[in-house]
């Protein structure tokens, strides 16, 4: 890991420790996974597991205070996500591989 993406990081824990007390207040946590190509991949816990209002959480407030405070961050994704994505990505190269033997 070069010493720019582990500063980023730094800042970026630095940042979810500053915005966990609001989201601990209603009975939820969020906690940092990795940081990929920009994106932030974090995971919620306790009262934000299922909440109807995680996306306003994550989009109106997590990733736009990470993007305001965190140089780089282009967006913040749920952990789930990203190994949703990388299932999806798999999907598709198997597809295309099996497409191009035919």
């Amino acid at each position: 890991m070069d010493d720019l993406n582990e500063s980023t990081i730094k800042l970026i824990k630095e940042t979810l420790e500053k915005i966990r007390p609001f989201i601990q207040r209603d009975g939820g946590d969020v906690i940092f996974d990795s940081y990929e190509d920009g994106v932030v991949y974090v995971e919620v816990l306790g009262a934000c597991v299922g909440c109807g209002l995680i996306e306003t959480t994550l989009y109106d407030g997590i990733e736009a205070i990470l993007m305001e405070e965190v140089p780089g961050i282009i967006a913040v994704r749920l952990k789930q996500d990203k190994e949703k994505m990388k299932a999806e990505l798999a999907k598709l190269k198997e597809e295309n591989n099996k497409n191009q033997v035919e």
